[in-house]
């Protein structure tokens, strides 16, 4: 059996959903826009937002207080939203 892999191969709408959101943030808000965990599993992508200001924290009590903060495409448990709303950060789920 041939397997034949489509090239090149794209991203899921959750995936391009996320990473558009966090361009759009970065448009509207300017860096440094924070981001709670990688917004994807793709060091590339992780990479290039990087470059443009992305800030990428393993948790909020790391995000300046009031700071823009994106939390990842895989979600966040309802005690994490609520600590970070507790703390004046601008949340936007991706």
């Amino acid at each position: 059996m041939k397997i034949v892999l489509a090239q090149p191969r794209g991203f899921c709408a959750g995936v391009e959903r996320a990473i558009e959101i966090v361009e759009q943030a970065l448009e509207k808000f300017g860096p440094p826009i924070y981001v709670r965990h990688e917004i994807v599993h793709n060091p590339h992508v992780v990479k290039r937002l990087a470059d443009k200001g992305v800030k990428f924290v393993e948790e909020t009590d790391e995000v300046p207080a009031g700071a823009v903060t994106i939390f990842s495409a895989h979600g966040v448990a309802e005690n994490v939203e609520n600590h970070a709303m507790d703390r004046g950060l601008q949340v936007i789920d991706a």
